[in-house]
């Protein structure tokens, strides 16, 4: 993913699992933000923790968003 607006259309294209810089992306929020919240186990989506590295759960980003299934507009922005 660039550094463009993430679209609806990318969400649903992201693999099962994907790295808290990614993730804080679609949120909008900072990466060290999401850092800071996956550490602390407040991140809103399920972070899956091995050893030093942090994956969150697409799937629940997904829910978060509210796009467990596939829009009719899916280039919207996914974060406002």
């Amino acid at each position: 993913m660039t550094h463009e607006a993430v679209t609806v259309r990318d969400v649903l294209d992201l693999p099962p699992v994907v790295d808290v810089e990614t993730a804080s992306r679609v949120l909008g929020i900072s990466r060290s933000h999401g850092y800071n919240l996956a550490r602390a186990g407040d991140f809103p989506c399920t972070v899956l923790r091995a050893g030093r590295s942090f994956r969150v759960v697409t799937a629940d980003l997904r829910r978060v968003l509210g796009l467990e299934s596939a829009p009719a507009a899916a280039e919207a922005p996914a974060a406002a």
